[in-house]
This record gives structure tokens, C-alpha cells and sequence, in this order.
């Protein structure tokens, strides 16, 4: 089994793009990342994939006078890496129909909370005000609908009496950095299928929430 191709979107410091190099340097990931880009030259992440050894590309946004126009160049750098797997690592644009369109069941991205729940920002502090006794982090396919893909995976978080809105933060990013090498490890292994049914891990439908880490996994 050949080795996916894998191009990583970034616009910021690339933790979980860290943790996905950490996977496939440690052979747990059957895949190689072929590019990383970010629309801003100072993504940290760029630096990050530097010292893994693996080709950048910053692509302004602002040098394009329409959000088509700048995720048509995208779609071009990534279709020239022949990419199988597009994944959003802390990527701060909202993409254009016609670019998800393109990429439908090839792209995945991470959001901070258990989807359905708090789609958008402000994620943790909105679980706080809520009362939720757990939070967490989701990995899912993009469509059209912000945050609102097929779910593949979720990794829980408890909220502890004294938790404020960093303190959570930081718990879910750390699971973070489980739940989207695993989500990838799956799918370079064709573990995944995406269908209009739903979500297939080994042959098996997923829930709509996905598969779910507990507090321990």
C-alpha cells in the first residue's frame, strides 16, 4: 500500500500539525505530509515543517482580490502535490464552496468542542456558562457547513469544579493532539470511507458523534 499524500493548512503556531509529524515520524501514520501551506508568512508552523524537512508555501490572502480567487491558488499548489488528504490544522479562513466541493470526503478538520455543540468560536467559554460537565474536541470531514461535517472522531474532556477558560483550553488541546493523528492514522491505513450514508470505521457505521475517547484513551 502506497503512502498517502497529505498537505497541511495552517495560519498559526502548528501544534497539531507538530503532532501529526510526530506520528508519521514514529510510523504510527502511514502517510507522508508533501506540503504544509499558510496564508501568513509568520505561521510558526512553517517553521515547524522546516525542520521536519517538508516544503512550504505561504499563499497571501490578502494578494487576491476575492476569497475565490485566493482558494482557487490554493486548490492549484494542492492538486500539484497530488494530494489524497487535505487536512485544516488551525487554519483561519473560511473556505469557498466551490474549494470544499473539490475536496469533499479528502479534507478533514479539528474543531474545538463535541459537535454538535458550539460550532464557531469561544468554544470553552461557552461550555463553562453552560454548566457542561464535559467538553472536548472534534475531528470531521468539511462541507459547505461551518463546523458542521460528518463527524469522525471526538475525544472527550471533563470540566472539573475549579476549570476557568484556559485551563480548559489547555486539556483540549492536548487531546487535540490525540484524536487528529488518530483520525489520519485511520485513514492512511483505508480504515475511513466516507459515503452519503454516514461514516465507515472497519467496515462498521459510525454514530453521527463519531468514534468517542473517553477521559483515559
Amino acid at each position: 500500500m502506497s503512502l498517502k499524500r497529505i498537505v497541511v493548512l495552517i495560519s498559526g503556531s502548528g501544534s497539531n500539525l507538530q503532532a501529526i509529524i510526530d506520528a508519521i515520524e514514529s510510523g504510527r501514520i502511514r502517510g507522508q505530509i508533501v506540503q504544509v501551506i499558510s496564508n501568513k508568512a509568520d505561521a510558526y508552523g512553517l517553521v515547524r515543517a522546516a525542520n521536519a524537512g517538508i516544503p512550504t508555501c505561504h499563499i497571501d490572502h490578502k494578494a487576491y482580490a476575492s476569497r475565490e480567487e485566493f482558494d482557487e491558488e490554493m486548490r492549484r499548489t494542492i492538486d500539484s502535490q497530488q494530494a489524497d488528504l487535505v487536512v485544516l490544522a488551525g487554519f483561519m479562513r473560511i473556505l469557498s464552496s466551490a474549494f470544499v466541493e473539490h475536496y469533499s470526503g479528502r479534507m478533514l478538520n479539528i474543531h474545538p468542542s463535541l459537535l454538535p455543540k458550539y460550532k464557531g468560536l469561544h468554544t470553552h467559554q461557552r461550555a463553562l456558562a453552560a454548566g457542561d460537565c464535559e467538553h472536548g474536541c472534534t475531528v470531521h470531514f468539511v462541507t459547505e457547513e461551518l463546523d458542521g461535517g460528518p463527524l469522525l472522531v471526538q475525544a472527550i474532556v471533563p470540566i472539573i469544579d475549579n476549570d476557568n477558560e484556559l485551563s480548559l483550553q489547555n486539556r483540549v488541546h492536548a487531546r487535540e493532539h490525540i484524536a487528529y493523528p488518530l483520525a489520519i492514522e485511520w485513514i492512511c491505513a483505508d480504515r475511513v470511507r466516507f459515503e452519503a450514508s454516514g461514516i465507515y470505521l472497519n467496515d462498521e457505521l459510525l454514530p453521527a458523534c463519531g468514534f468517542r475517547l473517553g477521559y483515559e484513551a
